[in-house]
């Protein structure tokens, strides 16, 4: 069925004011968006909101407080408010450029600025960014069930912690029924708009682990066993001045949003939304995001840990603390079960676009569908055993593709300007996003290969 056989009233609602789809877009192919608007009248805002909430708000949050052991408090949170209102430019320069070129996806608005090889640079962003992603969710699904021992130290899983250490308590088997039970049903939906009550039910469950933790530092602040944390960094060398800037690809890593935007969009029942769906979503976020930052940095101080709920194994000094404890890991492992399937969405048809990008839409091949989505989740699963912090994979995706995605990317559509709708303050935020992208994440790798190649010579 076509586009053109919807109803007068069907069209009017689901596809207002959105422009002529681009064919070759890989994340919303042409036959795919019919089928879509076949089968429903639009999403609405609320569900938007939650969708899109979901894809910022996943793991991203945990690597957060550990931010703040790095840059103090006061530069931590600025920085964070600082990255929501950077995040929120480029996506609406994404947008006003998407709408002056009728581009239904990120990846068609790549082609029309850049050809052919401009989209592909995009594809292989999405799949190395979300892939990356998708391995830390599993690996904190795996260090919160199962426990971790990356720092040295062996930190208890809740499954461990209740049963002790069995055969069927190990990482491997608890990702392994994981992945079964519940990845993979979830990935098997084919429209976005169909995980909104998901990505619903996972902003609750990282509202319960927001409310449990602020709730432990409160009753801690009252009876004093809370110390002062540190305001400002603590910079003492060269080396420590350079760790200050490992914290961007982080930073830049939980923001990413931007490649599920257009699916959001084109599903909209009213698309001139779609800025206030961002901006919702986006104070949403940043508004967990710092209160996360804050209390969990206040809890554990410098002791922090590269994945905070690996803290929440040990004795808190206050009632009921085991109880907590497991309401704080499982509440947020649930979370991010829920997440998955949202940010798999972009990923699979990316994949997709890469590898069949003559082929009929992937919407309508049942068999490449489950083909792609097998091999996906596969992938994820091996490198979530043999990854072995989040910290590591932040780095290396947010110094890598999550900043081309969030801001090099928009910049550099904005400095073509095909469609001379650019005013010269878009110009020089441009200029400002791909000098601070690119420089940060360069000081960033060479701090983190100096931090190595020092680690390994104290070693020998």
């Amino acid at each position: 069925m076509t586009i053109g056989n919807l109803a007068p009233k069907k069209e009017r609602k689901s596809r207002k004011n959105k422009g002529v789809i681009d064919e070759n877009a890989p994340l919303l192919p042409k036959g795919q968006e019919d089928v879509v608007f076949d089968e429903f009248n639009g999403a609405s805002f609320t569900g938007a909101v939650f969708n899109l909430s979901t894809t910022i708000v996943g793991a991203g949050i945990m690597a957060l407080p550990a931010t703040m052991k790095v840059l103090g408090l006061v530069l931590g949170i600025s920085m964070i408010i600082f990255m929501a209102f950077l995040t929120e430019a480029s996506i609406e320069l994404i947008l006003r450029f998407s709408r002056a070129g009728k581009s239904a996806s990120y990846g068609g608005l790549m082609g029309e600025a850049f050809g052919k090889y401009g989209k592909i640079l995009l594809q292989i962003s999405v799949l190395v960014n979300n892939l990356g992603v998708l391995i830390v969710y599993m690996i904190i699904i795996g260090d919160v069930l199962s426990g971790t021992s990356s720092s040295g130290v062996h930190h208890a899983g809740v499954l461990e912690g209740w049963f002790g250490e069995h055969w069927w308590t190990g990482r491997a088997i608890i990702l392994l029924v994981t992945t079964l039970g519940i990845f993979a049903p979830l990935s098997c939906f084919k429209r976005i708009d169909s995980l909104s009550f998901t990505s619903a039910l996972s902003v609750a469950l990282a509202v319960v682990f927001l409310v449990i933790t602020v709730g432990i530092t409160v009753v801690k602040l009252f009876n004093g066993s809370i110390a002062m944390p540190r305001l400002l960094p603590d910079v003492t060398d060269v080396s420590s001045f350079f760790k200050l800037f490992t914290v961007v690809p982080v930073l830049v890593t939980a923001y990413i949003c931007h490649y599920n935007v257009h699916s959001i969009h084109n599903e909209l029942e009213d698309s001139t939304q779609i800025r206030g769906v961002v901006q919702t979503s986006l104070a949403l976020c940043s508004s967990v995001y710092i209160m996360t930052s804050l209390f969990g940095f206040l809890l554990f101080g410098d002791g922090t840990l590269d994945d905070v709920l690996a803290n929440f194994d040990t004795n808190l000094g206050i009632p009921y603390s085991s109880v907590l404890n497991d309401a704080v890991r499982v509440s947020y492992a649930a979370h991010l079960m829920l997440v998955f399937p949202i940010v798999f969405f972009p990923l699979r048809l990316n994949l997709d676009g890469l590898l069949f990008p003559s082929a009929r839409p992937l919407v309508l091949d049942n068999m490449r569908f489950a083909l792609v989505t097998i091999g996906l989740i596969s992938v994820i699963f091996l490198g979530a055993n043999f990854i072995p912090s989040i910290w590591d994979a932040f780095q290396f995706t947010g110094a890598t593709a999550a900043v081309c995605l969030g801001f090099i990317f928009p910049a550099a559509i904005t400095l073509k300007d095909r469609h001379n709708i650019a005013t010269k303050k878009d110009k020089i935020l441009s200029v400002f996003m791909i000098v601070l992208a690119v420089f940060s994440n360069a000081v960033a790798i060479y701090s983190d290969a100096y931090a190595l190649f020092k680690n390994s010579s104290r070693r020998e």
